[in-house]
């Protein structure tokens, strides 16, 4: 059973966790293949085959049939997940421990023993090469695997194809983890503050670095504001001619639109029902403080 809490959407977030804790040391030497093995099956996946694996690590067990065919990854990764949370609990050692904390951590070291055994070992018909070599090899299957090998097989097939036609890119979800779109503005913490308290996001205020700036944050999102020099933020549609100034794909943006309407945010261009536009994404735009046209997209699940 975990402890802690994750978020909803961002896989990521849980394998930094992941990889923060077996850097501290006290964990297994597989379990570092481990997480390589489970790191490179999930970015083989499509967008849908990873949020399944998030609603699985957040309890949910109704999934789909084509999420059903690779549970045995979905169980891989939530208890590498219990077994970070295991190791960061038992680093915390009482002085004068109690018969039932004495009780609770012979408990624990039993359940990392059952978890280690499963570390580095084939999943879906998988698994890495040898120490000096974290690409995926295929590998003979036991019976009850060979079902889900064929589809384990048919991704990491379809991601070999993805990576020749962009050269430099990897298997690692971590190579380039996440992007941010610069916002030059006349008052950065003025329109900080239409971000928090309209749209959702955290601020975090850098004031240490070369350019000093405020990040704000929400979900996979994320927009560094910063002090324009000249005094000037002209919008994309102003300056260049281009209808918006950033881009959010979303996978339910109705929702959204309830959400920042409910907040009083200008929507400038609301979302068309969804019997209409049938060969257009479906799209909403709204207008931040500075004047800022940000679309938000309905993400094509299917691409």
């Amino acid at each position: 059973m975990l402890r802690n809490s994750y978020p909803e959407h961002d896989i990521n977030q849980v394998f930094d966790y992941i990889d923060r804790i077996l850097a501290g040391g006290d964990a297994a030497e597989t379990a570092g293949r481990e997480l390589k093995l489970i790191n490179s099956l999930f970015a083989a996946l499509p967008v849908m085959g990873v949020e399944y694996g998030m609603q699985f690590l957040h309890g949910r067990r109704d999934l789909p049939e084509n999420a059903q065919e690779i549970l045995p990854l979905y169980i891989r990764f939530v208890n590498l997940v219990e077994y970070c949370e295991l190791v960061e609990a038992m680093r915390q050692v009482p002085k004068a421990p109690t018969r039932e904390q004495i009780t609770d951590r012979m408990k624990m070291n039993s359940r990392l023993d059952e978890l280690e055994t499963a570390f580095a070992k084939p999943l879906l018909g998988f698994a890495l090469g040898d120490n000096n070599d974290t690409s995926l090899e295929s590998v003979s299957t036991q019976p009850d695997e060979q079902e889900s090998a064929p589809i384990a097989n048919n991704l990491v097939a379809e991601q070999s194809n993805t990576e020749g036609d962009n050269e430099g890119s990897g298997n690692n979800l971590h190579l380039m983890i996440a992007s941010a779109s610069i916002f030059p503005c006349k008052d950065p913490i003025k329109t900080a503050l239409f971000y928090e308290t309209r749209c959702g996001f955290t601020s975090t205020h850098l004031m240490d670095e070369a350019m000093p700036q405020i990040r704000l944050k929400r979900d996979n999102i994320e927009i560094v504001l910063v002090e324009a020099q000249d005094g000037s933020c002209l919008p994309n549609r102003e300056k260049y001619g281009i209808p918006y100034d950033l881009v959010i794909y979303s996978n339910e943006p109705k929702m959204l639109e309830i959400e920042l309407s409910g907040q009083n945010v200008n929507i400038v261009k609301p979302l068309p029902s969804a019997d209409e536009f049938q060969n257009v994404n479906r799209e909403f735009v709204f207008e931040d403080n500075d004047g800022r046209h940000i679309c938000i997209s309905q993400i094509d699940t299917q691409a």
